[in-house]
């Protein structure tokens, strides 16, 4: 076979997943700065959409979200958030370590990353999935600022076991109350909420519960100012 007719031939076989790839880098290339205005739907809110399943989610501007969720969100899941540019290098530089080395590794996931992985990503875990993440975070960190993050981080988050996205449906759920009216123990019960919905009900928590969202509080207090970027003109009414 000449060079030329197996040039051919491995083009034949490398188009297609080639294409693949390159609309899969095209859409969040795309897409993301369009959501500097628009309110994006998240792949766990189509994927239960497509399979008929429930989903309640009420877009709230973050001008309408309660200070003390937001610091609590911060404090709880991504406490370098207003200072790292989507990707906390120290903390994936040691879970790198540990994966290599067969320790037990805790994931690293910035806000930013969680946001990448709700919008264009998949749940499953995978080494290939946090690979994608991570130039994901950069380029949204690179085009979006630190409040529309956030915003679209409360707004696309799943907060309840039946299809509620977004905080305005797992406030109104637990609480019966809208997300600007939050105090410190229901901000910070929202909060803890968040790494497992399904199985965490802040309408009704357990002892362990109560005591994450207690040191959560207590963190929010002390270190609230660590999530001003997010306030209105870089403050939070606390």
């Amino acid at each position: 076979m000449t060079m030329a007719r197996r040039k051919k031939t491995l083009w034949r076989f490398l188009r297609i997943p080639l294409g693949i790839l390159a609309v899969l880098v095209a859409i969040p290339l795309a897409l993301t700065p369009v959501y500097l205005f628009a309110q994006p739907v998240s792949v766990p809110m189509l994927s239960r959409l497509l399979t008929g399943q429930t989903v309640t989610r009420e877009w709230r501007d973050i001008e309408d979200v309660s200070d003390r969720l937001k610091a609590s969100v911060i404090l709880s899941e991504d406490g370098q958030f207003c200072r790292h540019w989507g990707v906390d290098v120290s903390a994936l530089r040691i879970e790198v370590d540990n994966y290599l080395a067969g320790r037990e590794t805790r994931g690293a996931s910035t806000l930013t990353m969680q946001v990448a992985r709700n919008l264009f990503l998949w749940n499953q875990q995978s080494v290939i999935r946090k690979a994608l993440e991570v130039p994901l975070a950069f380029y949204i960190d690179l085009i979006l600022p630190k409040r529309r993050i956030m915003e679209i981080y409360l707004n696309i988050a799943e907060w309840g076991p039946e299809g509620e996205f977004g905080v305005a449906a797992g406030s109104l759920r637990a609480f019966g109350r809208e997300p600007q009216n939050l105090d410190w123990q229901t901000a910070s019960l929202l909060a803890v909420t968040l790494p497992n919905p399904i199985l965490r009900n802040p309408a009704r928590p357990n002892a362990g519960l109560l005591r994450v969202a207690r040191i959560v509080e207590n963190r929010a207090r002390q270190y609230g100012e660590r999530a001003a970027c997010v306030g209105k003109d870089g403050r939070l009414a606390l």
